[in-house]
């Protein structure tokens, strides 16, 4: 009896296994950087089986992280991968290395991460991938300094995307020098600004928090959230109420939580819903008979 039940667990492992979602990983030349650099790709189990385009989920990673960091530091090591099958969804993890901030740097060509993310790796993707090869088809989100990345792209970039997100995002750029003092605000944004590092200003200049105007004008759909135990609550509740003070329209939640894994595991999936459902919307969505 022992021997049978283990053979049917070996069995259905076996069968969820040759169901899974597959990742591939992209090495991807920047020229705009004189680098390559790597991106997962994640695509549903369904995508091997047709011709059908797939609309595609951008997902940034956080400071100190790596491309990969969404499929190896989740709890549930195959959360993306659950969540890329059970939305026929194609799930993007470019790298953005340690203090990218996703910007281009005004004064390093090795950092020059808005262009690769928003040129040189979308037209990688789709080039090597069926796609939805239009906005209506492409959205972004990301954690804490990916969440900055995301909205910060997706506002200066609203030609390539349906709608944007941010988890724990680090939104307020011009506080670090309030919050960490300006020098060692200047060593962690070295990679951006230099080792002469920025003024106070020159940081609120790249903040998500100031860039009100073309959020409003953009009207593009936002999802976003935090932790109440998050270090960067708060900064997340004043660009909630920035937003909702100039009549923008977004979709803001508090959930119990803090900067951890436990939590962005928890957030994604009311991302990935909130994004479905612009792709229903723009009839983008894989149809399965």
């Amino acid at each position: 009896m022992r021997k049978e039940i283990t053979l049917i667990f070996v069995c259905c492992l076996t069968v969820s296994m040759a169901f899974a979602a597959k990742v591939d990983t992209l090495q991807i030349a920047s020229p705009s950087m004189g680098k390559t650099y790597k991106a997962a790709v994640v695509l549903p189990n369904s995508y091997a089986k047709g011709k059908a385009s797939y609309p595609v989920v951008y997902l940034l990673h956080g400071a100190y992280g790596t491309f990969s960091d969404w499929l190896k530091k989740t709890p549930n090591p195959n959360a993306v991968k659950d969540l890329s099958d059970q939305y026929n969804i194609i799930f993007v993890l470019p790298e953005g290395e340690k203090f990218s901030f996703y910007l281009d740097s005004p004064v390093s060509k090795e950092s020059q991460f808005e262009t690769f993310v928003t040129t040189e790796v979308v037209a990688q993707v789709d080039a090597n991938y069926r796609t939805v090869a239009n906005k209506k088809g492409r959205v972004i989100t990301g954690l804490s300094m990916g969440g900055h990345g995301a909205l910060y792209l997706s506002g200066r970039h609203p030609d390539l995307y349906a709608a944007a997100g941010s988890m724990s995002g680090a939104l307020d750029m011009g506080g670090l020098p309030d919050r960490d003092g300006l020098d060692n605000a200047n060593k962690l944004m070295a990679p951006v600004f230099g080792a002469q590092g920025a003024s106070k200003e020159t940081y609120q200049s790249f903040a998500v928090m100031n860039m009100i105007g073309r959020l409003k004008a953009n009207q593009l759909p936002l999802i976003f959230d935090c932790g109440v135990s998050d270090f960067l609550i708060e900064s997340n509740r004043e660009l909630h109420r920035r937003l909702v003070y100039y009549q923008v329209p977004h979709d803001y939640t508090e959930r119990p939580g803090a900067h951890t894994w436990d939590y962005w595991e928890n957030a994604l999936p009311y991302h990935v819903l909130f994004f479905n459902k612009i792709f229903k919307a723009n009839a983008v969505t894989v149809q399965l008979p």
